[in-house]
């Protein structure tokens, strides 16, 4: 069944074209991922999907309204002083609502006597009959288990959403969306700033669930689990390959290959038939001038080569006419790394390091030595302090206890997962001749190879996108010389593209490395130490990341220790959904309650044995 499908689109934004020709299908149970450069619209384009945005040509057709779409959107506008919990309850009002009357009909029976009871007691049985055919007690079941599969239980689950990181705020979204359960997903950048305990379980889901998804994403590693097709966005239309990033990535090897080796054959063929007509012209103007009046033999000749050079010139006509371009690379951001020379082997050595927001501990002696040529991957759950640890060993912050010890001749170079390093009044232009002895003409060259040419260098770096502000903070690295790199989500916003750039930057930048990060693609390319930060505690592994995640793997294959309990609760949960449900209403709460718990109980296991 076709559930969405888009015919032609052309999309400007004022007078500037973001894409046209664009074509799209998404069928029942596809997984469809939608891959472009950034900038290129890819936003715009699930606005118009959603009829947020008017194209200016071209038609959408939608099997199912917008209104039973679940949508992540990169801007979601967060409802003021709302808990966790309750924007995900509101996934589906009509039974979050009457939660919420069930609820204060419950405190205020608590605090009636007397005749203002009777009233209340009645109201609440109308509000729980209805609550019960709407299935509202498997309703609540399943906020709590996606809740605790999302991370987002005790304090969180209370807290404003205000409060929240950026990693859970995405997750409160899925968590809405997983509740909703929607006929078709829309999923703008879901696994931005998500931890990787948190993008397995979203990669997991998808693939099990059994509606349609369309999502933007740069993570590689998530295209490849999740995808069925993916559809590259340009300027010029689509392009759709079954199969996830890797798939699509080397079908585009093939047909540009193809592409180049058909060109070259028909320059080729364009050569030799340019060649022929030149011959036979040439033959043409001796047997011609040879002939005469009075030589119908050299007459005749002449004549026969310009045929033949007629006839060349018409198969160089139809060669022109189905001749190829030849491909051609799409502009890429061009940088390399230097660093600043070092005698010393020991860059920085943390030891007992100690922080914390107010009474919370989020680093215990933490203790850590970074050797010169060390290329270390710290990893961790959101929220689990890794930004904190970063700042301390940059010296943005100082440990409440302990210390943290750099060798005179470190130079840090410093990425922020934030940004919050660029002034967002400044033009780009400007942030460069600020630094000694930098001229006009060298700002804008260096510029041009990050992909900001012309007037773009004159825009306020507050009006660009995430992922070009990445690209200005990368413009300063270039210019820290820095003998140690500590990056905090480097590659978080950056297209696909641009980011195996940097990695290639990276892989051959010839300083150390610290870096903060969920791409695994990267990690694996550049880690040769990772470090795991779990309840404050560090635990390094020396192999590198790769080795890392298959020591993870087959510990996770081992026999899991709590299987017999998970057993256990499996069977007593379906002996108690399998059971009447009782005509007393105190024994009706009591079995509801049991298997809220054994849900409760199962979840958490399930969880833990996956982590």
């Amino acid at each position: 069944m076709l559930l969405v499908k888009a015919e032609g689109l052309k999309v400007e934004r004022g007078s500037r074209l973001l894409f046209e020709n664009v074509d799209i299908e998404i069928h029942a149970g596809e997984k469809v991922a939608l891959i472009g450069a950034n900038g290129m619209g890819k936003t715009s384009l699930l606005q118009t999907l959603t009829g947020e945005v008017n194209p200016e040509s071209g038609s959408v057709f939608r099997a199912v309204p917008v209104q039973s779409w679940g949508v992540l959107s990169q801007h979601q506008p967060w409802p003021p002083d709302v808990t966790v919990e309750a924007y995900v309850r509101s996934g589906r009002p009509e039974l979050a609502q009457l939660y919420q009357e069930l609820t204060k009909v419950e405190q205020e029976m608590a605090n009636a006597t007397g005749e203002a009871l009777d009233p209340l007691v009645a109201h609440y049985g109308v509000c729980q009959e209805l609550y019960q055919q709407m299935d509202g007690y498997e309703w609540e079941v399943e906020v709590q288990r996606t809740l605790n599969q999302l991370g987002l239980t005790g304090e969180i689950a209370t807290a404003s959403i205000a409060q929240l990181s950026g990693g859970q705020k995405t997750r409160t979204q899925l968590a809405q969306l997983v509740v909703k359960q929607p006929t078709f997903l829309l999923l703008d950048e879901p696994t931005n700033h998500l931890d990787a305990s948190t993008l397995e379980w979203l990669a997991r889901w998808l693939s099990d669930w059994e509606g349609a998804v369309l999502f933007v994403s740069h993570d590689r590693w998530f295209i490849d689990q999740v995808a069925d097709v993916t559809v590259e966005l340009s300027k010029s239309g689509t392009r759709a390959i079954r199969g996830g990033y890797s798939r699509f990535a080397q079908q585009q090897e093939h047909e540009r290959k193809s592409q180049e080796a058909l060109w070259r054959k028909q320059e080729q063929e364009k050569k030799k038939l340019e060649e022929s007509i030149r011959r036979y012209r040439e033959w043409f103007n001796r047997a011609h001038t040879a002939a005469g009046e009075r030589n119908p033999f050299m007459k005749k000749k002449a004549q026969k080569n310009i045929t033949r050079s007629q006839a060349k010139e018409e198969a160089l006509k139809r060669l022109e006419k189905k001749q190829v371009e030849r491909p051609r690379d799409e502009p890429v951001v061009q940088v390399r790394l230097d660093t600043a020379s070092m005698e010393g082997r020991r860059l920085l050595t943390v030891e007992d390091g100690t922080f914390a927001y107010g009474k919370q501990p989020l680093l215990q002696e933490v203790n850590l030595q970074v050797q010169r040529g060390d290329r270390l991957a710290l990893i961790g759950a959101n929220g689990s302090g890794k930004t904190t640890l970063l700042k301390l060993l940059a010296h943005r912050l100082q440990p409440q206890q302990g210390t943290v010890r750099h060798h005179p001749e470190l130079r840090i170079g410093y990425f922020a997962q934030e940004l919050e390093t660029l002034d967002p009044n400044e033009t780009i232009v400007d942030s460069l001749l600020r630094l000694p002895g930098m001229t006009q003409t060298e700002a804008r060259n260096i510029l041009a190879s990050f992909l900001f040419r012309k007037e773009r260098v004159f825009q306020r770096i507050g009006s660009l996108s995430m992922g070009e502000r990445c690209r200005v903070a990368f413009v300063r690295l270039y210019f820290s010389h820095a003998n140690l790199l500590i990056l905090d989500e480097p590659t978080n916003y950056l297209d696909i593209p641009t980011r195996e750039r940097m990695e290639e930057a990276l892989a051959h930048y010839p300083g150390s490395i610290i870096v903060v990060s969920h791409d695994r693609f990267l990690l694996s390319r550049i880690a040769n130490r990772v470090a795991v930060l779990e309840q404050g505690r560090l635990t390094l592994f020396e192999d590198g990341y790769q080795a890392y995640r298959e020591q993870k793997s087959e510990k996770k294959a081992m026999t899991n220790p709590h299987q017999d309990q998970i057993h256990r609760l499996k069977l007593r949960l379906i002996q108690l959904m399998g059971m009447e449900e009782p005509e007393e209403e105190e024994k009706r709460k009591q079995l509801w309650s049991e298997i809220q718990k054994t849900r409760r109980e199962l979840d958490g296991l399930q969880k833990e044995s996956v982590d």
